[in-house]
């Protein structure tokens, strides 16, 4: 009777052993895909404000552009008034 009980014990301990779960490929996958996400959110980023500095840059320019008309308008209006 004990040889059928440590050879029932064995084999449900080999069945426990083999049911067990092995989660590193899923593990693996799941930080794959985390870092892949992150690395899409950090280019986002980066795309968002390489186009954020892009039109800082060019309200810049209008506002210079600008800023020179405004003179040379003062010039001419200055030319008109001494005419």
């Amino acid at each position: 009777m004990k040889k059928v009980a440590v050879v029932t014990a064995a084999v449900l301990a080999l069945g426990l052993a083999a049911c067990s779960r092995d989660d590193s490929a899923n593990n693996a996958a799941n930080e794959t895909a985390v870092e892949n996400n992150a690395e899409a959110d950090v280019n986002a980023a980066s795309d968002d404000a390489a186009a954020v500095a892009d039109n800082a840059l060019n309200a810049a320019e209008n506002a210079i552009e600008n800023a020179g008309n405004a003179v040379e308008n003062a010039a001419n209006s200055v030319e008109n008034a001494t005419r």
